[in-house]
């Protein structure tokens, strides 16, 4: 299918935009498909799949009411052919009873931290800029990054470092931290950032960027929960599929991005016991892949926009209802 052009926007450019499109476009160019948006952010992708497939229904969730507000004013033109919901994306089966929905024909995840965040100074999400420790994308609910830092045991804080941040220099961060944190309680994000330069020995601040970013990521992904919330979406999101349907999903880091790979290739192989000489149709794959591994960005969209660089892309089709 020949996809239209995107109406041009001044809000931020979707990663990875147009071969998300093409990727879930047999699926969505059916009549009365309906598309899940799991990550609104700021309405680029919806916007996109609502324009590009005339027929389609979207529904859109996020759990940053600041961001379904944006959404909400740039999707108004779509009418009742969106919904927007206040939910975090592994509360997906609880919404589509909700909505009467049994299943859809396409899915989608824009994973990590929206621009929306990164921007507003006042979230604490950038470690570029000074601002409160925050980083919760639901400002309604839970701990924020400061509560985090300043009453997490040392292990605690060590192991989020580590499994979160993949930070080698974990331990020797979180002494500092506990040091500094005897002495007056974090409340910005400068702090940290410096404390952070001077915590790491001179080879490691050669390398990689800044220094800080590993930590910011491992708090962002403790506050809000987000390998948890994943690991329990990715399945309900397949479950979610009419047959024929598909599922399309951008990851910002290896984490992310193990954790589809698996969902997918479990998904895509047969779970027959070894040495039968017919697979039994319970035993068959559910999905088929739709990506050789993860596609990455062009280097002229990361030239363009410079927080497509890490994006990676799989996508897979539902090719049977799950039996047995």
């Amino acid at each position: 299918m020949t996809t239209n052009e995107q109406p041009v926007g001044d809000l931020h450019n979707p990663v990875m935009l147009r071969r998300s499109l093409d990727l879930l476009a047999p699926a969505l160019a059916l009549p009365g498909a309906t598309v899940i948006d799991c990550t609104l952010g700021m309405g680029g992708h919806s916007e996109a799949l609502l324009h590009t497939f005339p027929s389609a229904r979207l529904i859109g969730l996020d759990r940053d009411t600041e961001a379904l507000r944006l959404a909400g004013e740039r999707l108004a033109p779509y009418g009742d052919r969106a919904t927007l919901v206040h939910a975090v994306y592994d509360e997906l089966p609880q919404v589509l009873e909700r909505l009467e929905v049994p299943r859809v024909q396409g899915v989608l995840f824009d994973l990590g931290v929206s621009s929306l965040q990164l921007d507003e100074a006042g979230r604490g999400f950038a470690y570029a800029q000074d601002a409160p420790l925050d980083m919760r994308m639901d400002q309604t609910t839970g701990i924020s990054a400061a509560e985090v830092l300043n009453t997490y045991a040392p292990g605690e804080l060590v192991r989020i470092l580590r499994a979160y941040g993949e930070e080698k220099q974990a331990k020797r961060i979180v002494e500092a931290v506990v040091k500094a944190r005897e002495k007056e309680p974090f409340s910005n994000s400068a702090r940290l950032v410096e404390l952070i330069r001077d915590a790491l020995p001179q080879a490691a601040k050669r390398t990689g960027g800044n220094p800080a970013k590993r930590t910011f990521q491992a708090l962002r992904i403790e506050v809000n929960g987000e390998l948890a919330v994943l690991e329990r979406a990715l399945p309900a999101a397949v479950d979610a599929l009419a047959v024929g349907g598909r599922i399309a999903v951008l990851s910002y880091h290896s984490l992310e991005d193990r954790l589809v790979k698996q969902v997918f290739a479990a998904g895509s192989h047969n779970t027959a016991p070894p040495g039968l000489p017919v697979v039994p149709e319970q035993y068959q794959p559910r999905l088929k892949l739709l990506t050789r591994g993860a596609e990455l960005p062009s280097e002229e969209e990361i030239a363009e926009n410079r927080r497509a660089a890490p994006a990676r892309l799989r996508a897979a089709k539902r090719i049977r209802e799950a039996t047995g």
